[in-house]
């Protein structure tokens, strides 16, 4: 009797936090209200192995890696927007995800790491303005910053090795007290936030990037393509409802 009373003092807050999500919603606007540029990119895409022996650097000086990143959602288009490109057939009523795409291989969502000390929300206000906006990142480092709406943190991975596939939980092995310490048994902490886009904004992309609107049904699952934690989105945008305005 007290174990299913502790299940269910579990449960109903989580049910109530998710009733609560769906009542809210998520209005989502077509991509023809947006503008779209592109800007100079702020550095050379680095290679594979430049890129592993800066994390690497990092790590060493500073430890954990705490990336952040927002999921934002849009409808496509009823004509062509040449800097967004959609690589499927468009479906009108179904909600895209803005998706960057690097080198015309690896897809990546909108963010980055954050700075030594630097709090959440303010961290990936500046890595969406030095993405998508004309702000530059060392710009953002002022507080010149896109007023961007973050919501809730929806999701979050742990990954053990720079490089390796990232958990969608803390594993008990690294929940040893020496790890839990030191944080020694993790490279690095992956956090996803909903942004609610206003109904109208200007997007400023980096040369070197294209940005993708991609449906919902095309990554869902699909990890092969979009990795574990693009293709695990779908599954957590299931607590919302959307408010889908096409006019």
């Amino acid at each position: 009797m007290g174990l299913e009373m502790e299940e269910l003092a579990t449960v109903l807050p989580m049910e109530a936090a998710a009733s609560a999500a769906r009542e809210q919603g998520v209005e989502i606007y077509p991509l023809s209200r947006y503008y779209f540029g592109a800007k100079d990119a702020p550095r050379a895409v680095e290679t594979p192995a430049d890129r592993a022996l800066r994390l690497k650097a990092n790590f060493a000086a500073h430890g954990l890696r705490t990336s952040v990143h927002g999921v934002l959602l849009v409808l496509p288009a009823f004509f062509s927007i040449s800097a967004v490109q959609f690589p499927t057939v468009e479906l009108f009523d179904h909600p895209h995800v803005l998706l960057l795409q690097v080198r015309n291989s690896s897809f990546v969502l909108p963010g980055g790491r954050l700075r030594p000390g630097e709090e959440d929300v303010q961290g990936l206000k500046r890595k969406l303005s030095s993405k998508l906006s004309v702000v530059s990142d060392g710009e953002g480092a002022t507080g010149d910053v896109d007023d961007w709406q973050v919501g809730e943190c929806i999701g979050m991975w742990w990954r053990s090795e720079f490089g390796a596939v990232p958990f969608p939980y803390m594993p008990p092995s690294f929940r040893t007290p020496k790890c839990l310490n030191s944080l020694c048994c993790f490279k690095e902490c992956i956090k996803l936030f909903l942004i609610r886009l206003p109904m109208s904004r200007r997007f400023v992309v980096p040369r070197n990037m294209k940005l993708l609107a991609v449906p919902l049904s095309q990554i869902h699952g699909n990890a092969q393509v979009y990795g574990p934690i693009i293709s695990g989105i779908p599954n957590l945008l299931s607590k919302f409802s959307f408010n889908v305005i096409t006019d």
